[in-house]
């Protein structure tokens, strides 16, 4: 088992008029990521609504903020148990096989434009065999092509740009390799968690983005990026692309300040907690299609 003990701090400036708030902060409930404990903190005396989505987990904080400073305090300690597979045995699954709820996942979308990229994903991943090793073909090859540069890109980058500038950070990373995915017809998700185990040199802990691809009968972790452990990925929430998991989005004349994270490992052989290592085997916590 994987112990994380993770924080999240967001600070903000409302304007006169006040503001509406969606927040996609809260690890998400998964039957493989359990919550052991969690609190949440606001400076200001408000009724935050929590909504959850019953078929991926993922969790929404919604509030209305009054003017003057918001600050945000949200912490937890999640207990993670992943399935560990053989990369071998991972097969591809036909689009008539897919179940109904992972459909969705094989059609482009606003930032993952597929449709634009079947020829090239053809042309690079077409002859391969269909299963684990193809998804990690196209991980390597995002990986080649595309390096990772702090404030390259913006709210607007999708992955042809990306596929274009060759540069970009992990956000940008998972959205040309979900592209690519789906370009061959592999379904493919947007990840959002914390980057646990990122190089420091690469700047603060921060939100981080990640891709799951659905192979076999479950949905596999893929970290393109390579920046961070994907043992130690807390799931905040998945969607097609980042559209659907913004950490915040603001309805409202609002100043943003840049957020703080913390992520720790817990390790503890009483509990059989162990430390996050990367490994060649494959990950999922997902408990899969039975």
């Amino acid at each position: 088992m994987i112990r994380i003990e993770m924080r999240v701090d967001l600070r903000y400036q409302v304007d006169a008029l006040g503001a509406d708030f969606i927040f996609n902060i809260h690890a998400a409930l998964t039957p493989s990521q359990v919550i052991s404990s969690e609190r949440l903190e606001l400076n200001q005396s408000v009724e935050p609504r929590m909504h959850q989505d019953p078929m991926t987990g993922n969790r929404y904080l919604r509030l209305r903020a009054n003017p003057g400073p918001l600050t945000l305090s949200y912490s937890a300690t999640v207990d993670l148990t992943h399935h560990v597979a053989d990369p071998q045995q991972i097969p591809e699954v036909p689009i008539r096989n897919l179940p109904p709820d992972v459909l969705g996942y094989i059609y482009p979308s606003r930032y993952c434009q597929s449709d634009r990229l079947v020829k090239l994903a053809i042309n690079e991943f077409g002859g391969m065999w269909q299963g684990y090793s193809r998804v990690l073909a196209i991980q390597e090859w995002v990986r080649r092509h595309v390096t990772f540069t702090s404030n390259t890109s913006n709210s607007n980058t999708s992955a042809v740009d990306t596929l274009i500038e060759q540069v970009g950070v992990c956000r940008d990373f998972a959205h040309l390799m979900i592209a690519l995915c789906r370009a061959v017809n592999i379904p493919a998700r947007f990840a959002t968690g914390t980057d646990y185990g990122a190089d420091p040199v690469l700047g603060p802990p921060d939100f981080h983005a990640y891709v799951e691809a659905y192979l076999g009968d479950r949905w596999y972790i893929f970290e393109p990026s390579g920046t961070a452990i994907p043992m130690g990925l807390v799931r905040f929430g998945t969607g097609r692309d980042a559209a659907d998991v913004a950490f915040a989005t603001i309805f409202g004349g609002v100043r943003s300040m840049a957020p703080m994270i913390h992520a720790r490992a817990v390790v503890d052989d009483g509990l059989d907690c162990k430390l996050p290592v990367h490994t060649m085997n494959a990950l999922s916590t997902d408990r899969g299609n039975l």
